[in-house]
């Protein structure tokens, strides 16, 4: 019997079973459940919003139903959650169990597959079916916390590289500035530009769906492999669709990650046939401008400067009642992005 494990001492025992699989456990679950046999747990498996996560069964139980049973759990915990497509990373030797159960693959890489049950992406590609333009398009993949004049300016001369230019704006709402206020934002801050059409990435670029630190050993390459798996989803699933043949992406001075992710996105895109062109990335007082920067800028209420680094749209936004939470969220924020 499948039961929702609650205590202290069950996900220890759940903690533990992960571990020894050579996995990382992690505490950000909305549903964790496990089997037990003779008063030992056997078998576990987590839902994080609609991602289903460290699945492990003990391997004496393998090959049995167990695995059923774990999935049915998590299928009957997501009425809270109001989705209807599920994520999950195996093993590539293992895609076969999940296949069984309706999930079907993503991504296949080397070392892992992304699997999908529902109709997710197909919903995603068909209800942006009208934006779709002909010709040899490019994209940009922004989070825009917020809307700098450096966004502006890489979708600016990307736009005058190709045909159409679709900008995916980051749907994970992980960031200081909401989606809803920063895709308006960056509508807004490039809507003189005919040929960019301004989108949403969903699941499917730049989010904890293809981010699975979760799911890596402890002794893989956890960041190359994350930043793989995504630009593997982008190259075959999202780039074919809107006809995109080349992604832009700015020069980062600052922070390690994304000139890690920059330098990863080079050598993956290519190997599928996308075209990765790095721009200079604009600056202001010899200094790179970046959304980090204008966040400090915000946190001293340094409107002055503030001015050099966004767009007339996002200053407005920053001086309006709306932006008063976000004025003093970023009294006490730390992220980078």
């Amino acid at each position: 019997m499948v039961v929702n494990l609650v205590s202290k001492r069950d996900q220890e025992s759940a903690r533990r079973l992960v571990e020894a699989n050579g996995f990382v456990f992690e505490h950000n679950f909305d549903v964790l459940v496990g089997i037990f046999e003779s008063g030992e747990l056997i078998a576990t498996a987590a839902r994080d919003r609609n991602i289903f996560k460290m699945i492990c069964i003990q391997d004496e139980f393998q090959g049995g139903g167990l695995l059923g049973e774990l999935l049915t759990a998590l299928f009957s915990s997501c009425d809270a959650c109001a989705r209807d497509n599920f994520f999950i990373f195996t093993k590539p030797d293992r895609r076969q169990s999940f296949e069984q159960f309706n999930f079907k693959p993503l991504v296949e890489h080397p070392s892992l597959c992304l699997m999908e049950y529902g109709r997710g992406l197909q919903k995603y590609l068909q209800f942006h079916n009208t934006l779709i333009k002909p010709g040899h398009n490019g994209a940009v993949v922004i989070n825009a916390n917020p809307f700098t004049l450096g966004h502006q300016y890489l979708v600016e001369q990307a736009s005058s590289q190709v045909d159409h230019l679709y900008v995916f704006v980051v749907r994970e709402d992980c960031s200081v500035f909401p989606f809803d206020v920063r895709f308006r934002l960056v509508q807004e801050g490039t809507a003189h530009l005919d040929n960019v059409t301004v989108l949403e990435t969903s699941d499917y670029a730049v989010s904890s769906v293809t981010f699975p630190s979760y799911f890596l050993k402890a002794d893989d390459d956890i960041p190359c492999l994350q930043m793989e798996v995504d630009l593997l989803l982008f190259a075959r699933k999202i780039a074919p669709p809107f006809h995109i043949v080349k992604r832009f992406i700015g020069t980062e001075p600052n922070c390690l990650t994304t000139r890690y992710y920059s330098e990863i996105m080079l050598r993956v895109l290519q190997q599928e046939g996308v075209e990765t062109i790095q721009l200079e990335r604009k600056a202001s007082s010899g200094q790179a401008i970046s959304a980090s920067r204008v966040r400090e800028l915000i946190k001293d209420e340094a409107y002055e400067e503030i001015n050099k680094l966004i767009p007339e749209t996002t200053l407005q936004f920053l001086k309006s009642d709306q932006a008063e939470k976000i004025r003093q969220r970023m009294k006490s924020y730390q992220r980078r992005h």
